[in-house]
């Protein structure tokens, strides 16, 4: 069976959220969702999250759209590939990843044939976090 990675903070669950993994599950029969810590998340976006990491988890847990929702590394970002050894990694729409960056690692991780792609977002004028929390 084929697994497909994605990654990100999952703040506020939302029905972009679901799609985001039902069009990555297309690529794969296993789904494996990396939540962001909540100390990387201040590192990168300035401010923790509304949710604490373990409710993040949970969240993704009870939905049942991911077979794995596991914590990614404090340290190294890119532990995680290199535990799982994924067929597919899905980015989101707005994740600013260097592709370049990543394809260096899987080659390092002897990972070469591992396929990046970038899915399509859902209403992301209401369906992102952030407006979310602006609602709020």
């Amino acid at each position: 069976m084929k697994k497909v990675m994605v990654f990100g903070t999952f703040d506020i669950f939302h029905k972009g959220h679901e799609d985001f993994f039902r069009q990555a599950r297309e690529f794969g029969g296993y789904l494996i969702v990396v939540i962001a810590r909540d100390e990387n998340v201040f590192k990168i976006k300035g401010n923790l999250p509304d949710n604490t990491e373990i409710n993040r988890q949970n969240e993704i847990s009870k939905s049942e759209l991911a077979d794995e929702a596991v914590l990614g590394n404090l340290n190294d970002r890119y532990e995680v590939i290199k535990k799982f050894k994924p067929d597919a990694i899905c980015l989101g729409y707005d994740q600013k990843v260097l592709i370049e960056e990543l394809e260096k690692k899987l080659i390092e991780f002897d990972l070469g044939s591992t396929k990046l792609m970038r899915l399509n977002s859902y209403f992301p004028k209401i369906y992102k976090s952030s407006k979310l929390r602006e609602l709020k």
